[in-house]
């Protein structure tokens, strides 16, 4: 099994964790007390750093109950962390909502997916092969 190394920037943080066996997302805790107003987005601190395993990207991705209940996602969904990146993790969360969104220090925020990472050559082409949905898209398949 790989490991990810979790270091902790912020007597408040809080390790990522599986909150069932078997679930893909590590949920991810907040450092912050903070509001959010209606079409406004924060970054939320988590005060953690990781150190991902080789090959792989941590994907940030919104909860579906504060989604649900309050109207609360990650903006930049899925975001994206680097193998590389060893800096202080942050969730960037905007509210859909009609009302006030209050972020309180350990609350799940987002969760963490790790997935592999499948690097390519980029070659430059002429032509590419044809398919039979060519280059039909944004709704091009119907209702």
């Amino acid at each position: 099994m790989d490991k990810l190394y979790i270091k902790l920037l912020d007597k408040n943080a809080k390790l990522p964790e599986y909150a069932h066996e078997g679930d893909a997302g590590l949920d991810l805790f907040s450092i912050d007390e903070i509001e959010i107003l209606p079409g406004e987005s924060k970054l939320i601190h988590t005060g953690i750093s990781i150190e991902l395993p080789k090959g792989t990207e941590a994907q940030i991705r919104p909860r579906s109950g504060l989604a649900l209940k309050n109207q609360i996602t990650v903006l930049n969904t899925p975001g994206t962390i680097d193998e590389g990146y060893r800096g202080e993790i942050g969730v960037i969360l905007i509210n859909h909502g009609k009302n006030t969104f209050s972020v309180e220090k350990g609350m799940k925020i987002a969760q963490m997916v790790i997935k592999p990472v499948l690097v390519v050559q980029v070659q430059k082409v002429d032509e590419l092969s044809s398919t039979e949905r060519g280059e039909g898209g944004f709704g091009s398949t119907g209702v």
